[in-house]
């Protein structure tokens, strides 16, 4: 019998949660195969099966484990059940060649999207009345919707219902334990907020110059670089720029001690449905920015699929956020500790603005700098705002820091 424990996963991790098991107990598993996702307080990480065997489960999803604990038993001594399914996968286009077609007088319903479950009659039902799925509260097992939804969508337009149930009117009431990123979470904003002397400055930037870029370029950079040209490598370059010439937003404060670096290591906050993750860029001053392009959807898709390593959570030296892609107008983020600053998107917005004595309508985006006062001054912030600001609206200065005229004249 061989015991499978809680792997060890960063020094100062001693406990962990047992997200879902993907194998079943007294299940068939081979060697290396995924048996169980735990979740650290920094990250996702899978438990592989150290041999073949039976899998005999020990902890409950949900549970909280400590390093070391057994979490599963693999009997390698037992026979292998007829009928158990091959470790090799058959490639897709044959697994869709063996999936027999539907007969010619089925209809084929295609208003459901692919991950939408619903049943054979409540999809022919949706795609008939044009139903929009996200008025329908599923019943089904696993979310699935049945015919009975999207009647009761039909019958009840405009009225909706939270409970699992359906039933309107429901004063239904849930409780559910925070998974550990959660709670490392709460504690870390709380920290935040309790041990540094947070203060925020605001500023607005035209991004006509960066619109432009893009709609001139932006199928040449896909073409060439395989990635999309987005607005995360102008202000991830921005900011490397503006830290090289304002160190002290570039550091933190550990103890009596500054600690400066010499390198932008940005981290980057990515929304997912466990929540909250700060994925970091290294040494983005010596990134271009298709380099940095690449990175971005690297960290954000590890960062969906729970596939970042501790080592990617650690060691940012300054945060970007963009809250703009949810809708947001101006807010006030939260510095992301140890680190002394953070900057802060939001929505592009056309606005009226005054230039030249004329009013003209722009793309006017809010930026807000959230930084901790104690290793910070206000010139020091406002300034290292304002570097940003001048570099994100004149795109050019982004390759040499300053405008290419006055380096031409030595001015």
């Amino acid at each position: 019998m061989i015991e499978i424990k809680v792997p060890t996963v960063g020094e100062s991790i001693n406990e962990v949660t047992l997200l879902k098991w993907t194998k079943k107990d007294g299940e068939w598993v081979e060697r290396d195969e995924v048996i169980a996702e735990l979740e650290s307080e920094k990250a996702t990480f899978e438990v592989n099966a150290e041999k073949a065997g039976i899998l005999t489960t020990i902890g409950k999803e949900g549970d909280t484990l400590n390093i070391g604990d057994v979490l599963a038993n693999i009997d390698e001594t037992a026979a292998k059940p007829e009928g158990a399914p091959a470790t090799s996968v058959a490639p897709t286009s044959a697994a869709s060649a063996a999936t027999p077609a539907a007969p010619a007088n089925q209809a084929v319903v295609t208003a459901v999207p692919n991950d939408i479950k619903a049943s054979p009659v409540a999809s022919a039902i949706i795609a008939d009345k044009k139903v929009d799925t996200k008025s329908i509260t599923p019943s089904g097992t696993g979310g699935k919707i049945m015919k009975q939804d999207v009647l009761d969508a039909l019958n009840n337009p405009g009225k909706k219902s939270f409970a699992p149930d359906g039933a309107l009117f429901s004063r239904n009431v849930r409780q559910e334990k925070m998974s550990a990123l959660r709670r490392t979470i709460s504690r870390r904003l709380v920290e935040s907020k309790n041990t540094t002397a947070m203060l925020t400055t605001f500023n607005e930037v035209d991004m006509t110059q960066i619109m432009e870029i893009r709609k001139q370029y932006k199928d040449k950079f896909k073409e060439g670089h395989g990635v999309n040209l987005g607005f995360m490598s102008f202000f991830a370059k921005a900011c490397a720029i503006a830290l090289g010439e304002w160190p002290s937003v570039n550091a933190y404060i550990d103890g009596d001690q500054i600690i400066y670096h010499d390198y932008a290591d940005i981290s980057i906050a990515v929304s997912t449905p466990r929540g909250l993750t700060v994925p970091v860029m290294r040494n983005v001053e010596s990134l271009s920015m298709a380099d940095i392009e690449r990175k971005v959807v690297e960290l954000a898709g590890k960062a969906r699929d729970s596939k970042l390593t501790a080592e990617e959570l650690q060691g940012g030296t300054f945060t970007i956020t963009n809250g703009g892609v949810f809708g947001s107008l101006m807010s006030t983020p939260i510095i992301n500790i140890p680190q002394s600053a953070i900057l802060g998107m939001h929505k592009i917005q056309e606005r009226p603005m005054a230039m030249n004595g004329q009013v003209v309508v722009r793309p006017m985006m809010y930026l807000a700098l959230s930084y901790d006062h104690r290793i910070i001054d206000g010139r020091e912030s406002v300034s290292f705002l304002v570097r940003v600001k001048d570099l994100l609206e004149n795109p050019a200065l982004l390759l040499m820091g300053k405008d290419p005229v006055k380096a031409l004249l030595e001015l």
